[in-house]
């Protein structure tokens, strides 16, 4: 059977111990280890493991001994409670194991719970799992969380006094960052706010936030927007020693300047144009609502034509310095006056 959305995430927080088993795959790693690591606990509780009611398998261990599964699902050890029998990173070639598996299962026996990478829609393992009367299969995919998983991964971190703008940026964060580092955000937001009973801030969630090169990126285009003349160049050198590509910053630019447009020509204002846009940087929203009001609409057409201009030299054959050509374009567009 297979549990998608809304009915997914919450059989992590609450699953069936009834059910004999849940196949658990996707393609990130992290995604799949903390969503397992969600319904063992769910299953087992806090002390589960401590007291020997949890049995890892890995799968290349079972694919030597296929007797390792039967032996942990009948096992009964001296601790009371619900177990779980754990098969780590499972693949199509364990297939008729967890089949015998599944079929000499009985109630009071060890839940088995899977984990595998991405499967395609063929996989003998995930078609086993979809066909199993009693079974459960669910898929992790590349999608932004939704909002239920988001406020579930709050409520565990112990985050509840949270004002709506905030909600908002932790949204955005969730979608900038990977699951565990996003979990990991909020439990260090959490630790920073224990004890203090006022609503979380936006200003808070950015002084917290993981730094990143991609922020780094952000503050040099705002410097630019801002006309922060004197802050370009350091922030470039910074960005040049981690690598980035003046490529990278054009197209940042680029985004950057046409995003101000837009907003500058929306007829409710940029607050409205800026808030409808999807995965928008929450650090830099604040400051491009300010920016679209300091930047005509006309010296925002100039900039983009600027940029478009520079980003063909720099995918030409010039041979003109590429990171000196960026440099000398975001100090033009720092230096235009309204």
């Amino acid at each position: 059977m297979i549990l998608k959305g809304a009915e997914a995430a919450r059989y992590f927080t609450r699953p069936d111990p009834g059910r004999p088993a849940l196949l658990i795959f996707g393609a990130d790693p992290m995604r799949v280890a903390l969503k397992r690591q969600d319904v063992i606990a769910a299953l087992i509780g806090p002390e589960g493991e401590g007291e020997m009611r949890l049995t890892r398998i890995p799968a290349a261990d079972l694919r030597k001994d296929a007797a390792l599964l039967a032996d942990a699902i009948k096992a009964q050890g001296f601790f009371p409670g619900p177990r779980v029998a754990f098969v780590e990173d499972a693949t199509d070639s364990l297939t008729a194991t967890l089949t015998a598996a599944l079929s000499d299962w009985r109630m009071g026996d060890a839940t088995i719970i899977v984990t595998a990478g991405a499967l395609t829609g063929k996989s003998a393992l995930k078609t086993l799992f979809e066909k199993h009367p009693s079974a459960l299969c669910i898929g992790l995919y590349d999608d932004p969380p939704t909002r239920e998983e988001i406020e579930e991964a709050l409520k565990k971190a112990g985050l509840t006094a949270i004002d709506r703008e905030a909600m908002a940026d932790l949204t955005s964060l969730s979608r900038m960052l990977d699951p565990g580092d996003f979990r990991q955000t909020l439990e260090k937001i959490a630790l920073y706010k224990h004890g203090d009973p006022t609503p979380l801030t936006p200003a808070e969630i950015a002084d917290l936030a993981p730094a990143t090169v991609e922020a780094a990126v952000d503050d040099l285009i705002t410097a630019v927007a801002d006309r922060k003349v004197e802050a370009i160049g350091p922030l470039l050198r910074r960005l040049e020693a981690q690598g980035t590509q003046p490529v990278g910053l054009c197209i940042a630019a680029m985004r950057h300047f046409r995003t101000l447009h837009a907003a500058a020509s929306e007829p409710g204002g940029a607050a409205a144009a800026l808030g409808r846009m999807r995965g928008m940087n929450f650090k830099v929203r604040d400051a491009m609502i300010r920016q679209a009001g300091t930047w005509p609409q006309r010296k925002l057409e100039d900039a983009i034509a600027h940029l478009v201009e520079t980003d063909l030299t720099l995918r030409s054959a010039s041979r003109a310095p590429a990171m000196a050509v960026m440099e000398r374009a975001l100090l033009k567009l720092a230096l235009m006056r309204g």
